[in-house]
């Protein structure tokens, strides 16, 4: 398996996640409602948690279907029941912590268990010690959230909820010390990064249609050409990286590091996509507006820089191209936050966002040139 250095994205895969497009509309609706012009901490944290807990489940079947996935019938069941819990979940949550968490709760236990399956049917059904190891790893990982999320949900109080945050945050991050055995039965790099490029360009998808109200008889304006600039700048800063300077041809890699650096372009694009409404919106608190936007775009980049760690070795980024991105960013994010229109705040942040795209594209056309 480790000298096989591509995998085909399967039908069923491309199927499965056209229910995140629902999904993550769903989770971006939460950002969408302000208490005094900002948003709560109880809001910011049950977006996080929901973003961790559906990705997450995302990313563990992605890397499963990489490793052990095949065209059987019963994967292909397991993709389709695990569509209809994540269906459901995206409906089973709001911005409080009302019952309705108790039932997303539930749901999300329930699709932990089929996910837990997959990898209890492979174990028994891999011959090599290595694969054995990394399944019982993974089995428990997702026995121990089925069980934290279902006493979160059948005990729906501080306890019961402590419980399963704790429980969703220790299973998020354990897969990350899993490499002393996936090191021995390394994923297949180009199907992880065009399986993730693909989930980024529904996160940009949710992006659009975020920004569409700019562009009606009523509304178009200079600001929706520069806010339209903006994600059309990130979305080719991400593809320059993603598409020209990284190395997909990688092996004896465990994806662990570009699957967690994938979360703060995630995060970024979210608070993003809402920002880019608040600037426009009398009841958002333009200062609050401006910040989420900045922050946004700084979890973005720093998702590209941890990327850098993939490049082709004569492309690796340098603090030079670096120091353009953090000191163009910082001003521009002062600028606004002075002159703080919605015209200035478009246009400036427009600028910012191309500069850095060339200075990345100046940066892969002088290396390649060499």
């Amino acid at each position: 398996m480790a000298n096989v250095l591509t995998k085909r994205v399967s039908l069923v895969e491309l199927f499965y996640d056209l229910v995140f497009v629902y999904m993550i509309s769903r989770a971006t609706e939460l950002l969408h409602h302000l208490h005094h012009g900002v948003l709560t901490p109880v809001t910011l944290v049950i977006f996080f948690l929901v973003i961790i807990v559906f990705i997450n489940s995302w990313m563990v079947q992605m890397v499963f279907t990489n490793r052990y996935g095949k065209s059987s019938w019963t994967n292909i069941i397991f993709s389709f029941i695990d569509m209809a819990i994540i269906l459901y979940m995206s409906n089973a949550f709001t911005a409080t912590f009302d019952q309705h968490l108790a039932t997303f709760f539930i749901a999300a236990g329930l699709l932990s268990m089929t996910l837990c399956l997959q990898y209890l049917i492979t174990y028994f059904q891999v011959q090599k010690e290595i694969d054995k190891k990394i399944t019982v790893a993974f089995t428990g990982i997702l026995g121990f959230r089925t069980v934290v999320l279902l006493v979160g949900g059948f005990y729906y109080n501080p306890v019961g909820i402590t419980v399963a945050l704790a429980g969703i945050i220790i299973s998020w991050l354990a897969p990350a010390f899993t490499g002393k055995y996936t090191r021995h039965h390394p994923i297949i790099f180009s199907h992880i990064l065009e399986r993730l490029t693909a989930l980024i360009i529904v996160m940009f998808g949710e992006t659009i249609v975020g920004i569409a109200d700019y562009f009606t008889q009523e509304s178009l304006a200079w600001s929706s050409v520069f806010i339209f600039i903006v994600v059309v700048g990130l979305f080719f800063t991400y593809i320059v990286e993603f598409d020209h300077l990284i190395d997909e041809h990688r092996k004896q890699e465990t994806g662990n590091l570009l699957i967690y650096l994938h979360y703060f372009i995630i995060f970024g694009l979210s608070l993003v996509t809402v920002a880019l409404k608040f600037i426009n919106e009398s009841e958002a608190n333009v200062i609050f507006a401006i910040t989420v936007l900045y922050l946004g775009v700084i979890l973005f980049y720093i998702g590209l820089a941890i990327a850098n760690y993939y490049n082709q070795p004569q492309l690796h980024v340098g603090w030079p191209v670096r120091l353009v991105f953090t000191s163009t960013t910082i001003i521009g994010y002062v600028l606004v936050l002075i002159f703080n229109q919605l015209n200035v705040i478009a246009l400036v942040t427009a600028v910012v966002i191309v500069m850095n795209a060339v200075v990345l594209v100046k940066f892969l056309i002088n290396r390649i040139g060499e």
